[in-house]
Order: structure tokens, then C-alpha cells, then sequence
């Protein structure tokens, strides 16, 4: 019976920025569940290694070109997810975008690139599949906040700004949409190793002063995301909807 609440087959999902790092883990770990899988990134070419990862497992994976910056175009690479798939159940809004820079040095066309990025292309394509998950009996979202969704970063305003905007929508979209049978809940992750974070962890005393900080005292590795992302996509969590679970090695809890 509990093994069953876990089991994601016959559901459809659609990972955004599906190409590498979390995006990959998460893709990975629901094939592996059992759904079948759509992932996007803004190239095509970028999608191949995670895409066959997906199908050598023996799951079915469709891979399509999205920038979720461009509104119109975004929402029609979520309808050819689902016409692909044949539906769609799952959404996990991924896609991401950090450029460090001291605040007095951040310009509009940096903010408007991470703000677009990572909250303004998150809600409309969590619009764009809530109207399809709506007409279908529901569905699951997962937004990927950050400890900046919780915590004050310096050299990360933007980001920070963008991310505690995905907490409060997703807060928000979990109270309007529950109605509809859509739960819309968020992973905080904490440190992990990823191309977009590669730069901080080339600097060993950064890497020791971040240590000193998680409880764990390590950083996140690749079986650390894609569980709790299976939880909250599947029956287990059906009771639980504009939550974000900080998946941090217990940083957090520490401060």
C-alpha cells in the first residue's frame, strides 16, 4: 500500500531546464518512478544526454526547445509537452538563472534577465499547464526555490528577489488552484555542485567556510533531490500543497 503511493506510472511530467544539474537529477528520478517525461531547455542539444539516460532505463522521454522568458512561446512548448505525452499530470518548474554581482553593480538588463528567468517564466508556464491540468482533474507542481527564497544572500539580489517571488506564488497558486485538484508545493535546495554554482566551488576556502555552515557537513549530492521531488508529485502527498521543503543538509535549521 505505501509502496504504491510513491508509484508515478501512467503520469505525465514536464521538467523545464531539464538539461543538466537538478533539472537532470529530478528528470532522472521520476522516469525511474514511473512517469513519462517531457524536459526542455532553450537548446535542443543540451537535452541529449539527459534524454537518453531517461529512455536506456526503459522510460519514454520527448525533448523540446523552451525559453521561458518569451511568454507566448513558452506556453506553446507546455501545450506540445502535453500533446506529447498525451496529458499532463506533473509540472516542475526548474528552469534557473544566477549571475553574481554586487548590488550597486546590477543593471536593469541583469535583473530583468534573472526576475524573467526565474519567476516570470515560472508562473506562466505554471499557468499554461494549470489550464491543462485543470480540465483534466488535477495535477502536481514543483517550483525549485532556493535558501535565498529564506535567507538574505549578499551578490545575489536579483536572484534572491526572484526566488522569494517563486515562495510566494507558489503559496499563492496552492490556495487558488486547490479547488481544481492542482497541490502546487517547492524544494528549497540547498549546496549542490551544479555548472550554474561550478565558479564557488572551485575556491576551497569558500568550500570550507560552507561546510562549517551545513550540520551534514557536506554538500548536496545526486540522490538528494530526486526522492523528495517524487514525493511531492505523487498519492504519498496528496493532503500536502503550498509547502516548501528545504532539502539543505540542515543549513536552515542551523541559523
Amino acid at each position: 500500500m505505501t509502496k504504491a503511493l510513491f508509484d508515478l506510472s501512467g503520469r505525465k511530467a514536464l521538467v523545464t531546464g531539464g538539461s543538466r544539474g537538478i533539472g537532470q537529477q529530478i528528470a532522472v528520478a521520476l522516469a525511474d518512478a514511473g512517469a513519462d517525461i517531457a524536459i526542455t531547455a532553450r537548446s535542443l542539444d543540451g537535452l541529449a544526454e539527459t534524454q537518453a539516460s531517461i529512455e536506456d532505463s526503459g522510460a519514454r522521454c520527448v525533448a523540446l526547445a523552451q525559453d521561458v522568458r518569451d511568454v507566448e512561446g513558452s506556453s506553446r512548448a507546455v501545450e506540445a509537452a502535453a500533446a506529447a505525452l498525451g496529458g499532463l499530470d506533473i509540472l516542475i518548474n526548474n528552469a534557473g538563472f544566477e549571475n553574481v554581482r554586487p548590488s550597486m553593480d546590477v543593471d536593469e538588463a541583469l535583473w530583468d534577465s534573472i526576475v524573467d528567468t526565474n519567476l516570470k517564466g515560472a508562473f506562466f508556464c505554471a499557468r499554461a499547464a494549470g489550464r491543462i491540468m485543470a480540465g483534466t482533474g488535477g495535477g502536481a507542481m514543483v517550483n525549485l526555490c532556493s535558501l535565498t527564497s529564506f535567507v538574505g544572500i549578499p551578490t545575489a539580489v536579483p536572484y534572491g528577489a526572484s526566488k522569494t517571488g517563486l515562495l510566494g506564488m507558489t503559496r499563492a497558486l496552492a490556495t487558488e488552484w486547490a479547488p481544481q485538484g492542482i497541490r502546487v508545493n517547492a524544494i528549497a535546495p540547498g549546496y549542490f555542485r551544479t555548472a550554474m554554482t561550478e565558479a564557488f566551488y572551485d575556491d576551497q576556502d569558500w568550500q570550507s567556510r560552507m561546510l562549517a555552515k551545513i550540520p551534514q557537513g557536506r554538500f548536496g549530492g545526486d540522490g538528494d533531490i530526486g526522492g523528495v521531488t517524487v514525493f511531492l508529485c505523487s498519492d504519498a502527498a496528496a493532503y500536502v500543497t503550498g509547502h516548501c521543503i528545504p532539502v539543505d543538509g540542515g543549513y536552515l535549521a542551523s541559523i
